[in-house]
């Protein structure tokens, strides 16, 4: 059955900017959370984990290959939001609105 999110994260309203993902649970350091983006051609789509990562610079979370997953580089504590390092000027690809 597909499942657009890991059964640890879920997404809620986030202090950090609009709706976020955030653990559920603790998620320990080097968990792969799972596909953020899909190339297809020149096209680039957001998968749900990918439409709700935010961008922060006290970051938690690395991109680690072309197609973007979420690796945890610290554990998460339950309640706590996933962010990765960055703004959200000029990242059409990641952010919802550019704002």
């Amino acid at each position: 059955m597909y499942k657009p999110l890991p059964d640890s994260l879920t997404i809620k309203t986030s202090k950090v900017n609009g709706l976020g993902l955030f653990a559920k649970e603790a998620i320990p350091q080097a968990t792969n959370l799972g596909m953020t983006h899909v190339k297809i051609g020149e096209k680039i789509i957001r998968t749900p984990l990918g439409g709700f990562i935010n961008h922060a610079n006290d970051s938690n979370c690395i991109k680690v290959e072309l197609y973007i997953r979420f690796i945890i580089f610290r554990v998460l504590v339950a309640g706590e939001v996933a962010k990765k390092k960055g703004t959200h000027k000029g990242c059409p690809m990641c952010c919802r609105g550019g704002s």
